[in-house]
């Protein structure tokens, strides 16, 4: 099988959502028929297209988005499998490119109080909360696992004011959840594509204001490159 960014990318995506868990370079490396050395030159290059992110000394994957092989705060549970999402805008990709019947268990704010939100033949159940995006997207890539854990959700916008302040932190756009959930439906869209690649930076202004994102959150700068 040859070895790309696509076929890497779809590889590891399939695992994920058979086995609830990110492939070992080892077992990369049966798939593809290729030397583990292959394998992590084809991961780090993957990793630089914005594809993977990997363990900093080990080179294993440690996100895949919108799905994580280490334990965060959005846990997406259908039947008697489970997987983790790494913020509010993956856990509804990931819910979306499963696409079964699912719940996702986080906490408001990634403090104290649980929610669960159920969705069932494609419509979200409990749709009373927001989703706050406080990085800018220019610098999301900048630490993308930071920009991830800060996506959160609430149960209103006056809770999110709170929150900012309490921990020191911008506020930045605020979203229903109804519409990240579509957002994030067409976000990750061709994720499970074999022939897939990474949205451009313009393309990703363009999906951006295409639903409305024109907080500054949003803003892109025109350039080449992959975001």
């Amino acid at each position: 099988m040859e070895l790309t960014h696509a076929s890497l990318h779809y590889q590891i995506m399939r695992y994920f959502i058979e086995y609830a868990r990110a492939p070992s370079v080892s077992e990369l490396s049966n798939i593809f028929g290729r030397q583990a050395v292959c394998v992590v030159e084809a991961l780090k290059a993957l990793q630089a297209y914005h594809g993977v992110v990997l363990q900093p000394n080990t080179h294993e994957i440690w996100v895949a988005h919108p799905f994580s092989a280490a334990p965060t705060n959005f846990w997406i549970e259908s039947g008697d499998m489970g997987w983790w999402g790494n913020c509010a805008w993956c856990a509804l990709g990931a819910a979306a490119l499963l696409g079964r019947d699912l719940t996702i268990t986080t906490t408001l704010g990634s403090e104290s109080k649980q929610v669960v939100i159920a969705i069932n033949n494609g419509k979200i159940e409990n749709s009373n909360l927001y989703v706050h995006f406080p990085i800018p997207m220019e610098k999301a890539w900048d630490n993308v696992i930071y920009t991830c854990s800060t996506m959160l959700m609430f149960k209103s916008e006056s809770d999110i004011d709170r929150w900012c302040e309490r921990h020191n932190m911008c506020k930045g756009d605020v979203q229903p959840i109804e519409h990240i959930w579509a957002f994030s439906k067409v976000w990750y869209g061709r994720h499970l594509n074999p022939d897939w690649v990474k949205w451009t930076v313009k393309e990703a202004s363009e999906i951006f204001e295409s639903f409305g994102l024109t907080h500054s959150i949003w803003k892109l700068p025109i350039e080449q490159g992959r975001f």
